[in-house]
């Protein structure tokens, strides 16, 4: 198993909640101090130095108009990473291409990071939330198909080099293509989609890319591994598929004993609890599909937006969106998911968000990776076959839960029923 240290790059010093109707889109940046901002920049970039020294990866990715990832341009913290850190992969996840209007300058900026780093791209690409139509106004129809259509031509245009071609598409139009530079591994640098639908995960399986969820908990991510699982074989890509081929994201914490772990992981959570967003943000006309939409008519829910209406630690552990306690609870929390959904063989750890202080973020950063990560890979090498799911019981261990005082209310909604960052079915 690969361990991945993954930051949203937060700006948590905003006003109360009920002082403004969204996080995202709409708060007004006069709530942003670039005081405040350069010096966070500078502690999340020290805190990747941090993960990279201590034998992890590098994950980070790239939001719009939102307090909660003031990283709009996630290629440029790549290129600052690329010279900062000397070991570790760097996985952006990813690139909202869907809402690119040029997929060709995106290869170039991949192509470039890669040289830079020296072969350490993980280039991963995504659709984009909801949130986001707004803030790059575009078009919420059709977006699965310009997204499959962009990321099909820079794979294309990675491997092309033997002078331009051009591409003459639905949605992209490229008369002369013939990228300097091109990237420095063969064929091209890994490519990975994130999802958190079954449909989506079909395609992305049929494709052979890496398939990431984020914080789908044990049934959802399931399902969504199942269904890459079959596409996969269906495309005649074989029987067995790889570990590496699946990823999981979730807020992760591990702390010298229970206390000092509650503490870094109830902060956490600000992640969750803070995302307060209008719903003419949420759900914008023909992002979700069809189907989706009449779920949500008849009642249904995300289920982590279900979880913000009473997050608390205990329930994000015991619904598999949060690891998090000592070494040995943590690493049996992620034990019994990995199994039950399957296996993966990338953990993308959320080690930081909201108000966890740089002291505490690196203490948990070291933790894990002193303490739990030699026990993952050891437990799970990287030659396992993914798809032998286990029957886990209703309730985890007593000893492996840590154990809540709290409880965090969210003020809004996260995501639609069947939405999420990456591609939906």
């Amino acid at each position: 198993m690969q361990a991945w240290h993954f930051s949203e790059t937060a700006y948590p010093y905003l006003p109360p909640a009920d002082t403004y109707p969204s996080i995202r889109v709409s708060l007004p940046n006069r709530n942003y101090d670039p005081v405040k901002g350069a010096a966070l920049y500078d502690r999340y970039l020290m805190e990747w130095q941090i993960a990279d020294e201590e034998g992890l990866e590098i994950m980070l990715n790239e939001h719009h108009q939102t307090a909660t990832c003031v990283d709009p341009a996630a290629p440029l913290m790549l290129a600052a990473l690329a010279r900062l850190t000397p070991r570790a992969r760097l996985l952006i996840l990813g690139n909202p291409v869907a809402n690119r209007r040029q997929p060709v300058r995106v290869a170039e900026e991949m192509a470039l990071i890669d040289v830079l780093s020296k072969g350490r791209l993980e280039a991963g690409f995504v659709r984009g939330v909801p949130y986001e139509i707004s803030p790059a106004n575009s078009n919420p129809v059709r977006m699965n198909e310009r997204f499959w259509e962009a990321l099909d031509l820079i794979v294309k245009t990675w491997q092309q080099h033997d002078g331009p071609f051009s591409h003459e598409g639905r949605f992209f139009h490229h008369r002369n293509i013939n990228i300097w530079p091109r990237p420095y591994q063969a064929p091209h640098p890994p490519v990975w989609v994130s999802t958190t639908s079954a449909g989506g995960a079909a395609e992305v399986g049929a494709h052979g890319y890496v398939q990431a969820t984020f914080l789908t908990g044990y049934e959802a991510t399931r399902k969504i591994y199942d269904s890459y699982r079959a596409a996969w074989r269906k495309a005649g890509r074989g029987a067995d598929i790889p570990i590496n081929r699946l990823a999981y994201a979730a807020l992760v914490y591990v702390g010298d004993n229970e206390k000092e772990a509650h503490e870094g992981a109830e902060k956490l959570l600000w992640y969750v609890t803070a995302n307060k967003v209008a719903p003419q943000y949420a759900n914008p006309p023909g992002y979700t599909p069809v189907a989706g939409n009449v779920a949500m008519l008849r009642g249904a829910e995300h289920p982590l937006s279900a979880f913000a209406k009473g997050a608390s630690v205990e329930a994000a552990i015991r619904s598999g969106f949060m690891f998090a306690g000592t070494p040995d609870q943590v690493f049996h929390q992620i034990k019994r998911h990995y199994e039950h959904v399957g296996g993966y063989g990338h953990l993308l750890n959320m080690g930081q968000a909201g108000f966890l202080e740089h002291d505490a973020a690196a203490a948990g950063i070291r933790n894990f990776a002193r303490y739990v990560y030699p026990r993952l890979k050891e437990a799970f090498p990287g030659a396992t076959v993914s798809g032998f799911p286990c029957e886990v019981p209703g309730a985890p261990p007593e000893e492996y839960v840590l154990r809540s005082t709290t409880r965090l209310k969210s003020d809004g909604p996260l995501m639609p029923a069947l939405g999420g960052q990456g591609v939906s079915g």
